[in-house]
C-alpha cells in the first residue's frame, strides 16, 4: 500500500469543510492511517514549502499556511499520490474535473483548500516533517 500526505488547508477549515473533505476522501476508498489537527509556525511551513522559496509567491503561501488552523492526514491506498491527485483536481478551480475538492471548495488558485504530495518522494518527506519519523 502507498501512502501520501493531504492537508486541509486553512481556509477549508475556517470555512467548515472538514467533514465534507474527509467524507469524500473516505467515499474514494481511502483509509486514514493518521490525522491531526494544527497551527503551521512559520519555520515548519518554511521547511515544508522550501520548494518554492525564491518564487514570488513563497511569502503570500507561507502566510495563508500559518493564519490559521490545517487538518494533516496520512491516506493510504494502491497508487495513493496518484489517486489523491486526481480526487484533489488542478490548482486552478476554474479548470478542475467536476466533483473534484478544488472544482467544489476552493477559492482561487492561492485558496485551493487542500494540498497533496505531487510524488512518492515527496510524500514520503512530507509525511515526515509533519508527521515526524
Amino acid at each position: 500500500m502507498e501512502q501520501t500526505l493531504a492537508l486541509i488547508k486553512p481556509d477549508a477549515v475556517e470555512r467548515n469543510l472538514i467533514g465534507k473533505i474527509l467524507v469524500m476522501i473516505e467515499n474514494d476508498n481511502f483509509i486514514i492511517k493518521h490525522m491531526k489537527s494544527m497551527q503551521m509556525t512559520e519555520p515548519l511551513a518554511k521547511t515544508f514549502y522550501s520548494v518554492h522559496e525564491g518564487k514570488s509567491f513563497f511569502n503570500k503561501l507561507i502566510k495563508y499556511m500559518t493564519s490559521g488552523s490545517i487538518v494533516a492526514l496520512v491516506l493510504e491506498k494502491e497508487n495513493a499520490v496518484a489517486s489523491f491527485r486526481k480526487l484533489v483536481g488542478t490548482t486552478d478551480p476554474s479548470t478542475a474535473e467536476d466533483n473534484t475538492i478544488r472544482k467544489l471548495y476552493a477559492l482561487d488558485k492561492s485558496y485551493n483548500s487542500v494540498h497533496g504530495s505531487d510524488s512518492l518522494e515527496n510524500a514520503v518527506l512530507e509525511i515526515s516533517i509533519i508527521f515526524g519519523d
